[in-house]
């Protein structure tokens, strides 16, 4: 389900990679739950088998700006967005600084720890490496804000061509080109995503292509928008990655009323025969193909919601907290076609009705204490749930059950 880690973990930023030994790993910053400043003095590497993106591991810390600091990095400068590769036997990790520095460390195993930092002496620093080793073993590098900048990786993983630097691949005039590129290549085109602006904020994970990693690259449109996730929701970065036999993105949403406490999510991808990917929208079931039935699930795995709700921890705060205007929380999706009651637990009180696709309302009741079971009216398929709400209810849980 989305998010993809418990609460406790807020990894933005996530660059999913299959590995040689056949699981996914996930680098990414680490926010601190609740803090509000972006990222951390710290990296983590999570891993999964599961082709649904379940059961994720968490491999500890691997990183951190102490060990950064050995490298002669200021030990007083947080770790911003990560990206690692494996070649020649090595998995290489490549960071940035708060301060618009970059550098990579390494490791023999995927997960870490990662030591011996040096940096990457660019003809232009700025933050969110990009990494890519193409088929023929050419390793190459894209970095930038706001301008996207790419060269070729040196034999030695530590340093560019500076023969073959690329000022502006892409920008934010022409292309909505903010922050936070990503790099993959499906057959022959190599697909470069990024954060993008073009929607008037940061919310955007949009994507170009070429027919070389250096480019040209044309922008084809965006891939998911993280709009919705929370009343503050401002930035986005994330991968594209294939594992099992599908393709998904990697995105990240806001939680606790603030740009900040960001947490990893994960949608599957569709392409049509030229490769264009169709723009998905944030769902709760990440890469399961429907909500469980009969299991209690946090509040927390709301896919979008409106007004003044907003996810902290496991919850979902101030829904309906206006009480002139219904405000909704939506769940994205469940197989409804066996489903018999909705139960909710929380605190506050309010009036409830459960909507599904064309407005339908499969029930109404008043919660009034701290739970609350509303039987549905029969209805079939996977399909979206929205809780509106008038009053106010901190949602704690969501049970949908076969039971009566």
């Amino acid at each position: 389900m989305n998010p993809l880690l418990p609460a406790r973990y807020c990894i933005p930023d996530a660059e999913a990679r299959a590995m040689p030994d056949g699981r996914l790993y996930l680098y990414g910053s680490f926010d601190i739950p609740g803090k509000t400043t972006y990222c951390s003095d710290r990296y983590h590497v999570f891993s999964t088998d599961k082709s649904d993106l379940t059961d994720f591991c968490d491999h500890g810390v691997s990183f951190t700006i102490e060990e950064a600091a050995k490298g002669g990095f200021n030990p007083r400068t947080a770790l911003f967005a990560p990206d690692c590769v494996y070649r020649n036997g090595k998995y290489w990790l490549y960071f940035c600084t708060s301060d618009n520095r970059e550098g990579v460390a390494v490791s023999g195993r995927p997960e870490g720890p990662f030591t011996d930092a040096t940096e990457l002496r660019l003809p232009h620093n700025a933050i969110d490496p990009a990494v890519f080793v193409d088929e023929d073993g050419q390793a190459y590098y894209f970095w930038g804000q706001f301008d996207l900048h790419g060269a070729k990786l040196n034999d030695d993983m530590r340093s560019i061509d500076e023969s073959t630097h690329c000022p502006s691949i892409l920008n934010e005039r022409e292309h909505g080109f903010h922050e936070g590129a990503s790099i993959r290549r499906r057959g022959d085109l190599y697909y470069m995503l990024y954060t993008d602006v073009s929607r008037g904020r940061a919310t955007c994970i949009s994507y170009a292509t070429a027919t070389s990693p250096l480019g040209p690259y044309t922008k084809q449109g965006v891939i998911i928008d993280n709009t919705g996730c929370d009343p503050q929701s401002w930035n986005n970065h994330g991968s594209m990655e294939p594992y099992g036999d599908r393709w998904f993105v990697f995105y990240h949403r806001s939680s606790r009323n603030g740009f900040y406490s960001r947490r990893v999510s994960a949608e599957e991808i569709f392409f049509d025969a030229e490769g264009r990917i169709a723009e998905v929208i944030p769902t709760s079931v990440g890469g399961e193909p429907v909500l469980p039935m009969d299991t209690t699930l946090p509040a927390a795995m709301a896919a979008r919601m409106w007004g003044d709700a907003y996810v902290e921890g496991e919850t979902v705060r101030n829904l309906g907290g206006v009480p002139v205007r219904p405000e909704w929380v939506e769940y994205r999706s469940f197989d409804l076609t066996h489903a018999k009651s909705l139960a909710l637990t929380g605190e506050g009180a309010g009036e409830i009705t459960v909507h599904t696709e064309g407005n339908e309302v499969l029930a109404k009741g008043s919660f009034r204490g701290d739970t609350l079971t509303l039987t549905l009216k029969p209805t079939v398929g996977a399909k979206p749930i929205w809780i509106c709400v008038t009053g106010k209810i901190d949602l704690h849980t969501v049970r949908l059950t076969t039971n009566e």
